[in-house]
């Protein structure tokens, strides 16, 4: 039988699309029209890597941790919705090493050191708990933080990725095995390159993150079982990662739910390649996944 609560996204789900049929000529304000609201940003020596980071928002409250995309920048995936979470939240946010502001690790990259890193992190932080929502990559960033620290986790927001190699199509997989420089999309390597000008560094970052998903192994579903603290699965109708691997994977958490929303890989969240200018995704999309974080009985 299905969980009730499974019903209850999709419910969600439909209400999203039917509000966002009712205003398709309206024009949303994005990050561009919004105060700034960073109160700190620098970098910390963490595992070998100088990590850079940001702290959002107002200072109390349970912190929210966001985990780019693989070859992103904070900008790039979440400078739409960072604002829009930064109005209620501190929100912390972070370069995966290698990436935008971070220095690349000795040694190559994988999904487990990172997991170590945002641990890390938030221990120099002095944050014993927060919330974690990861975008792709960053979702499997996310999962091994649930999975290797788990008293760090509060609750998880498992955005656009798999934990099996079968949650994606063949088509992805052999893209990935012909990944190259060349057809990296444009807007992340000038991302990085604002950053970082070494075009050395871009090609080096490039080539870790296409070898370490050259490389991806399954996810044992025992370890998804043992995942304890609540997780929101999202997956776009017309995302990288399929519709049935994210029901399939809501149900293997054992406070798993499900959303499924319209559009491409990240556009529901406003991620810089996918959605349009003036969008309003991340103003729908953003309440639901605040909503999910914020429920009766978990205080901040």
């Amino acid at each position: 039988m299905a969980r009730p609560e499974l019903g209850v996204c999709l419910l969600a789900m439909l209400a999203w699309a039917a509000c966002a049929r009712a205003d398709d000529g309206e024009r949303c304000i994005g990050a561009e029209g919004m105060a700034e609201t960073r109160v700190h940003a620098g970098h910390a020596a963490i595992n070998g890597v100088n990590l850079y980071y940001e702290d959002h928002g107002p200072r109390e409250g349970m912190p929210l941790v966001l985990l780019n995309g693989g070859g992103s920048t904070i900008e790039t995936t979440w400078g739409r919705a960072l604002p829009l979470l930064a109005r209620t939240r501190r929100v912390i946010a972070l370069d995966e090493e290698g990436h935008g502001r971070s220095s690349f690790r000795d040694g190559p990259s994988s999904f487990e050191a990172s997991a170590d890193d945002v641990a890390a992190l938030l221990e120099h932080l002095q944050v014993e708990r927060a919330d974690l929502m990861g975008f792709s990559n960053g979702a499997s960033i996310a999962l091994q933080v649930a999975i290797r620290h788990p008293r760090r986790v509060r609750r998880l927001v498992f955005a656009s990725s798999m934990t099996r190699r079968d949650g994606a199509p063949a088509a992805f997989w052999a893209f990935m095995d012909g990944a190259s420089l060349d057809n990296m999309p444009d807007p992340l390597k000038q991302a990085f390159l604002a950053h970082n000008p070494d075009p050395e560094a871009l090609r080096r970052m490039h080539d870790r993150d296409a070898e370490r998903m050259r490389h991806f192994r399954d996810v044992p579903d025992e370890q998804v079982r043992a995942v304890q603290a609540p997780v929101l699965v999202l997956a776009g109708d017309r995302d990288i990662v399929t519709p049935e691997h994210a029901a399939e994977l809501a149900r293997l958490f054992p406070r798993g739910r499900l959303m499924i929303l319209p559009g491409g890989h990240g556009e529901y969240l406003g991620e810089q390649l996918t959605t349009l200018p003036g969008s309003c995704y991340p103003q729908r999309t953003l309440p639901l996944v605040l909503q999910f974080l914020d429920e009766a009985g978990e205080k901040h």
